[in-house]
């Protein structure tokens, strides 16, 4: 929660360099939280609130803000989309349509609590998984200026469009297999190993774009577990 307080402060002074690395710090919290809680004994209903509190300020205002900041930087380009926004609505209001992203989380993280169906695996787009999405586009549009998808992150519409995939995703009932380990056995984690090795190549060969690849990734990876299964147990 600490981490994802500065990346709050970060992404409001438009540093999203310094919001993308504690937004992956908070993460990396959240990912070995479980881990540490049962090395340590230490597990209990309080920190599995705990645990949801966190996530809502790490996972869930920072990729708010982030798309309020991009989107305060875009502009309509109507060559593209020849439609305007009424000249009564501000782009400055706008972009307060980024915290859409922060309301479907914490919508994603109250059914998640509740939800008993999502014990071994995910529905929907898991919070940090989104949160990573969102932060590739700050560091592409901060740190890979001259990039093609940089040059798309300028568009209020395209960002719209972004805000509306990622809220649609993070509570869309497409089963997403879960991504932590809980052995090193090959065979019930190939998918992982595999998640993994794409990770790296993508993010080697596209930088900062390659997260963004690598959730996409994620996804149709799922997907199509998901078909394989279905068509199995035919």
């Amino acid at each position: 929660m600490f981490s994802g307080c500065i990346a709050v402060y970060f992404a409001s002074i438009y540093r999203l360099d310094l919001a993308a690395f504690f937004a992956l710090l908070g993460i990396f919290f959240d990912f070995f939280d479980g881990f540490f809680a049962r090395l340590f004994n230490a597990q209990s209903e309080l920190g599995l609130q705990l645990d949801s509190m966190a996530d809502m300020v790490t996972s869930g205002v920072v990729p708010g803000m982030i798309l309020f900041q991009l989107l305060k930087k875009s502009h309509l380009v109507e060559d593209y989309f020849p439609i305007s926004f009424p000249s009564t609505v501000p782009l400055d209001y706008i972009s307060f349509l980024g915290f859409g992203v922060t309301l479907a989380s914490g919508y994603r993280l109250a059914k998640f609590n509740i939800d008993t169906r999502q014990t071994s695996s995910f529905i929907g787009l898991p919070t940090p998984a989104n949160t990573l999405l969102i932060i590739s586009l700050g560091l592409i549009y901060y740190l890979q200026p001259q990039s093609v998808i940089a040059s798309w992150l300028t568009n209020t519409y395209v960002l719209l469009i972004l805000i509306g995939f990622s809220s649609y995703i993070l509570n869309a009932e497409i089963p997403l297999f879960a991504l932590k380990f809980k052995t090193w056995d090959f065979k019930q984690n190939w998918m992982r190993y595999l998640l993994v090795v794409v990770s790296l190549a993508m993010v080697l060969l596209f930088k900062y774009a390659g997260i963004l690849i690598t959730i996409l990734f994620y996804v149709l990876l799922s997907m199509i577990i998901n078909s394989l299964n279905a068509k199995s147990s035919k």
